[in-house]
């Protein structure tokens, strides 16, 4: 089998080399007594689409920093619940995509709320209020100032507050909520899971955002890791600053989150991988204390897995 990474033996035992910031867990605790704070100001409006068994709502929060974000909800017509949830995370520089593709889910009875990341491909605001290069790159976005300017603490506080709004649904069991998403999607599954620990079941597939230094370290930052290579060659062409960037960049690192996880795992995985290689996705695997599995797929890179999407669907049945 070719090789693009580690041995697979090497892979299930691999902890990852990007630094964990000290006050990680402190880091986190307070960003989340910040987001509670808040007042949502959650609004639901009946949206244009609609299905002769699904309600459909435009849902938009104000999250830190004061931005509106906005969510795709659906629910089964005429089922006052409570009943299970699922929450889905898309991909890098997407957005929430089609309401057709959440239909399966609530045809089975499920809620779905679809998160739009800020300032990516859908309707969530992106209000900016940082030092240095915004020209291209969320990882990278306030990576001059305090980590508290990092976009991606905002967006995986998003995530987190997006949960809890639908865990606060009448019609939602809030005990029986579930994440996915690929890519990035996959990276805010984590993310999400470790910051609202009532999510039971979680199904990242190829996870992004982990292990930063293995990427660079790999000449993998590249594609959707370009902005590494990019914020260096701009801003630190002699690497005078690298322990420092890459010991910020670890408190958007889902690896050094994924232990608090409170649920259940079903992870996807091709060793063929060039975007978000598979060591990364290790690192944050083998740091999951709960129950978990990874599928493996040898021959398959950052690409549609086959069967993936009908493994998670049986997997969120079981909520």
């Amino acid at each position: 089998m070719p090789i693009i990474d580690m041995p697979l033996q090497k892979l299930k035992v691999y902890q990852g080399v990007n630094p964990c910031p000290e006050d990680m867990d402190a880091f986190w605790d307070a960003s989340l007594a910040e987001m509670r704070a808040l007042d949502p100001q959650v609004t639901l409006k009946p949206a244009e689409f609609s299905a002769p068994f699904a309600e459909c709502f435009d849902l938009t929060f104000t999250g830190v920093g004061g931005a509106r974000v906005y969510a795709k909800y659906l629910r089964p017509r005429g089922d006052a619940g409570p009943h299970p949830a699922v929450l889905q995370f898309h991909g890098y520089s997407g957005s929430s995509g089609d309401w057709t593709s959440k239909l399966p889910y609530v045809a089975a009875g499920f809620s779905v709320a679809a998160l739009d990341c800020r300032g990516q491909g859908g309707l969530s605001e992106d209000i900016g209020g940082v030092t240095g290069n915004t020209l291209r790159g969320h990882i990278i976005r306030g990576l001059l100032d305090s980590p508290e300017k990092l976009l991606f603490r905002s967006i995986f506080l998003d995530c987190a507050q997006l949960a809890g709004i639908v865990m606060a649904m009448p019609e939602v069991d809030e005990n029986r909520v579930g994440a996915m998403g690929g890519s990035q999607g996959g990276g805010l599954t984590l993310a999400c899971a470790s910051l609202e620990p009532r999510i039971k079941r979680a199904a990242p597939v190829y996870p992004f955002l982990s292990d930063y230094k293995r990427v660079w370290d790999m000449d993998l930052d590249k594609h959707a890791y370009e902005e590494l290579r990019r914020w260096f060659r701009d801003f630190d062409p002699l690497h005078r600053r690298e322990d420092e960037i890459f010991t910020k960049l670890g408190y958007i690192d889902v690896q050094h989150l994924v232990r608090r996880i409170g649920a259940q795992v079903l992870m996807f995985t091709g060793l063929m991988d060039e975007i978000c290689p598979p060591s990364t996705q290790f690192a944050a695997y083998n740091k999951i204390a709960f129950p978990k599995q990874m599928v493996i797929y040898p021959d398959f890179g950052h690409e549609t897995l086959p069967e993936s999407g009908d493994r998670i669907f049986r997997f969120m049945m079981g909520l």
